[in-house]
């Protein structure tokens, strides 16, 4: 935006000028999904800092792609796409559609953020196909090189589901040791839970009916049921 230009008037490249700067379309993509505060965008776009990601809001907001709304009383800010942001996501659409049909899997799931991808998880589980009683997931990545290659998840009914690092003061319901390339790949529908199984990368023990219902929890994206979708290879 502030970017010197390409010095073409092509409507393309006028479009790219705008939409093109780094983070630029992550972030617009978390606003689609839903998410308008600060904090919550830069945990679910992922690696991007928060002088950058103000940065990049306020770039959008002179853009007109994204309104900011502060609630002075609440002491609150929003952010929200404008009608011309809207619009883009058909664009968006083409774009994430055509990833999941011409990009390697190997390729488009290998950089993932672990604490990134377990915080989203969290808020996406879908808990109401979950026994109602409090369950507790132990998570093993074994090519996670950071210092927390083992997460816990928590539900507990009428509350929002916890994700922590800590051991939590429950007994484990369900083990579950994976990848993060495994995990990523049954979540964006390049890979499913028998498949993994069978390819060795995926290993579930614990409560019976949370692995039999392990499918029917388990989010996925938008994007999992895209036709021609490249998938993961089967074994490694």
């Amino acid at each position: 935006m502030s970017a010197r230009p390409y010095g073409a008037i092509c409507a393309l490249t006028k479009a790219c000028e705008v939409i093109e700067p780094r983070w630029t379309l992550p972030i617009l993509n978390q606003l689609w999904n839903g998410y308008s505060r600060f904090s919550d965008l830069r945990r679910a776009v992922g690696n991007i800092s928060p002088g950058i990601l103000s940065k990049r809001l306020s770039d959008l907001e002179k853009a007109g792609l994204v309104e900011r709304i502060e609630d002075r009383a609440k002491g609150t800010v929003d952010y929200l796409r404008t009608a011309k942001a809207i619009e883009l996501e058909a664009a968006m659409d083409l774009l994430a559609v055509w990833a999941q049909r011409n990009i390697d899997a190997d390729l488009a799931l290998a950089d993932g953020d672990l604490s990134q991808m377990m915080w989203f998880f969290s808020r996406e589980v879908k808990s109401a196909a979950l026994p109602s009683r409090r369950i507790v997931m132990r998570f093993h990545f074994t090519d996670e090189g950071g210092p927390f290659p083992v997460y816990w998840l928590v539900s507990e009914p009428g509350t929002s589901i916890e994700v922590c690092v800590k051991v939590p003061d429950f007994d484990v319901d369900l083990y579950v040791e994976t990848t993060k390339l495994s995990w990523n790949a049954i979540f964006y529908g390049r890979s499913s839970v028998s498949r993994e199984i069978d390819a060795g990368r995926l290993f579930v023990t614990g409560d019976a009916l949370l692995e039999r219902t392990m499918p029917q929890w388990l989010p996925q994206s938008g994007y999992a049921a895209v036709k021609g979708i490249r998938l993961l290879s089967a074994a490694d």
